[in-house]
């Protein structure tokens, strides 16, 4: 009997600067989206959902609004094109604020929120970044697990400027995508076991 739900929100960079890696970025979050999946098998009591959202300066775009991680297609080509800029916290806002709403009715959840980012903030107009630290505290506050993944920026710096400390860095390159998303696959197996033996999975979420 499933008695864990699990929300898995994933907040994934689509500006132009992402086109270098795009097809690691693919490749990768399908590998996610496999591990979620294993990871659901592994630790039968617990129910997985993935909400999975890209943008750039085009617009936010919701691709997967909770859907059960069974029943998720996976990312290419036609639906993950890079472009344009980075509204990195109208991203965060929309996102969180609609999964926190949507939640509403729910309780003992989980929910897993993934930021990951190969540069800065530079193209929001709906939320500044107090703003978001506000939203994520609040929902920190509720048993919420906050990751930030980042290249070509001050990471640890930017993910603290959001109350957000469980951080990663990576390198844009093919080879830097590789072992980023070997590391996060590692890390959400971590969490599950935690979830499972009544740990804290707020802290330390990319630690050995």
């Amino acid at each position: 009997m499933k008695t864990d739900k699990v929300y898995n929100l994933i907040i994934l960079d689509e500006s132009g600067s992402m086109s270098s890696i795009k097809k690691a970025t693919i490749s990768g979050f399908n590998e996610v989206v496999q591990t979620i999946q294993s990871i659901e098998k592994q630790y039968p009591e617990q129910e997985h959902f993935i909400s999975f959202v890209t943008f750039n300066g085009a617009g936010i775009t919701t691709h997967l609004d909770k859907q059960p991680v069974a029943e998720i297609k996976m990312l290419d080509n036609n639906t993950y094109n890079p472009d344009s800029s980075t509204p990195l916290y109208d991203a965060i806002g929309m996102s969180v604020l609609k999964l926190k709403y949507d939640l509403t009715s729910q309780t003992e959840v989980n929910v897993l929120v993934t930021i990951l980012t190969d540069g800065e903030e530079n193209a929001s107009h709906e939320f500044h970044g107090k703003q978001i630290k506000n939203i994520i505290d609040e929902q920190k506050s509720k048993g919420w697990t906050f990751t930030y993944i980042g290249a070509n920026q001050n990471v640890e710096s930017n993910a603290a400027n959001i109350s957000i400390t469980n951080t990663l860095h990576f390198h844009a390159s093919e080879a830097g995508m590789s072992e980023l998303f070997i590391k996060e696959n590692e890390s959400r197996r971590r969490y599950s076991e935690k979830l499972r033996n009544k740990e804290n999975t707020q802290e330390d979420f990319y630690k050995e």
